[in-house]
């Protein structure tokens, strides 16, 4: 997320009431986990096993619990609780506003667009020309839609992450991690019923021109679809998931977060991803292998007991 306007570092320290180490006079122009840190970000870390991972990424200043090495054109903010830090900075900039009527005053919906019964639009939503959004469509705060969008009935856009804070020294382990990232569907995209699309955490989960999804999909956070791409039916995507320009996932296809897939690439019904896989290939099964060597493979299975029976026969 990016903040209005850039910020000091003595301003965010007097927010979360920390103490600032090293480069006082750099300014904070936006928030970020670490997945989709930029320079000028501020991001949060609480446990030593990641210290160095933000540290030495882009963000120019990080929330921390103990002063640690550090390169000295970046800023500290120490405090004992990064995690409560960031819940504050997020709150301050990004405060819950409750939906009062369906369509928000501070929408923003282009000419031409059509609207069925049962559409509600949260605030500071942008919604472009000639879009089409059927019964039941729900798009929330911040979300931007290109325009001739199309977005079948019963479909959420904009929900929370499913993202938390883990600590088992606590009572309640799992902490949300609240959202002020956007989603965004760029221009001539159509999605199916029944789907979700979750907002990014701290960033924007992107939905690439002309991209066809079908019912009952499923987009984790902060996750980039690229332009041309097809869904089929019962696809699930977790987060900070990145997919190329033109890709095909069939149906029932499980994605694992934080990964990439290349342009270009095709994944077969029901396959599970637990890895980064090259463009312009076609893959098969749970974990995903090349669709040719896995098809062989399978043949082969089935030939064991054929195998086995002349064997016990000799």
């Amino acid at each position: 997320m990016k903040f209005p306007s850039p910020v000091s570092v003595e301003w965010m320290a007097g927010l979360i009431g920390a103490r600032p180490v090293g480069n006082l006079n750099s300014s904070i122009t936006g928030i970020n986990e670490i997945h989709r840190v930029e320079e000028g970000d501020i991001v949060f870390v609480d446990h030593p096993k990641y210290y160095n991972t933000c540290i030495q990424s882009a963000a120019t200043c990080i929330i921390i619990n103990a002063e640690t090495e550090f390169p000295p054109h970046k800023t500290l903010l120490v405090t004992e609780q990064p995690f409560e830090a960031y819940l504050t900075i997020v709150r301050h900039f990004r405060p819950y506003e409750p939906a009062v009527k369906a369509i928000s005053d501070s929408a923003s919906i282009g000419e031409g667009a059509r609207l069925s019964p049962g559409v509600v639009i949260g605030h500071h939503v942008q919604i472009g020309k000639n879009c089409v959004l059927h019964p039941n469509v729900t798009i929330l705060d911040h979300s931007v839609i290109g325009d001739n969008v199309v977005i079948q009935a019963g479909t959420v856009i904009g929900s929370d992450a499913f993202y938390y804070n883990t600590k088992k020294n606590r009572e309640v382990w799992y902490k949300r991690m609240e959202s002020c990232g956007r989603v965004v569907i760029e221009d001539d995209v159509e999605i199916g019923a029944g789907c979700t699309i979750d907002r990014g955490v701290t960033n924007d989960t992107v939905i690439g021109k002309g991209t066809r999804i079908d019912n009952m999909v499923h987009i984790g956070h902060d996750t980039i679809i690229g332009k041309n791409c097809l869904l089929a039916a019962q696809v699930g995507i977790a987060g900070g998931v990145e997919i190329g320009n033109g890709v095909t996932l069939w149906g029932q296809v499980g994605i694992s977060k934080t990964l990439t897939i290349g342009d270009n690439a095709t994944i077969l019904a029901q396959s599970g991803v637990p890895a980064s896989l090259e463009g312009g290939k076609t893959y098969f099964g749970s974990p995903t292998e090349d669709a040719s060597v896995k098809k062989r493979e399978i043949v082969w299975i089935k030939r064991i007991p054929e195998l086995w029976k002349k064997v016990m026969e000799k």
